[in-house]
């Protein structure tokens, strides 16, 4: 290709999520996993340039953005991604949908990334739930019972031990009480 021609527009794109997608925001900490998203062209090669529209639920769980609106508009750098930075949560927990739509000219794609916001971090705090030390403490009964059992039965002849099934119940994730 010569210098200074310009690369042919692409006939179709599609759009990536690199980041984002499936994430779950801590509504208390104001922490927001920023979605990020590639375009392609229609041999998947990164599209520069692409004008990529990010717009946000206008009510429930979502938020803002930095400028206090519910939608962004950010180019794609050479590398074909672009960063929905500086969002800000509501005050609402739930799961919410952030739209995509991404053009070059008069082609265009759209995508959805949804999150959730929750009142607390899953999975990764450093607290203990009360339901596991519920569980830890049924645990322990039921070992001393055994261990009591065996102990008081240990001069009988009897050498065999009944056996404790220990059972949790389903995890489930909520607001906290």
């Amino acid at each position: 290709m010569a210098r200074g021609q310009q690369a042919e527009p692409p006939t179709q794109l599609n759009i990536v999520i690199v980041e984002g997608e499936g994430a779950v925001n801590n509504l208390r900490q104001r922490v927001v996993r920023e979605p990020i998203v590639r375009v392609e062209d229609q041999n998947h090669k990164p599209v520069a340039g692409a004008v990529v529209f990010f717009l946000l639920p206008g009510d429930g769980s979502g938020g803002t953005f930095d400028n206090g609106a519910t939608q962004l508009t950010v180019t794609t750098g050479s590398d074909g991604q672009a960063a929905a930075r500086g969002m800000k949560p509501g005050n609402t927990a739930g799961q919410y949908q952030i739209r995509v739509t991404a053009s070059v000219g008069t082609v265009t794609a759209t995508a959805t990334i949804s999150q959730t916001y929750a009142a607390a971090a899953v999975g990764g705090g450093a607290g203990i739930s009360g339901k596991w030390i519920a569980i830890v403490a049924v645990a322990g009964a039921a070992v001393a019972a055994g261990l009591a059992i065996g102990l008081t039965r240990g001069g009988s002849g009897n050498t065999t031990t009944p056996a404790t099934a220990l059972s949790p119940g389903n995890a489930t994730v909520g607001a906290p009480h």
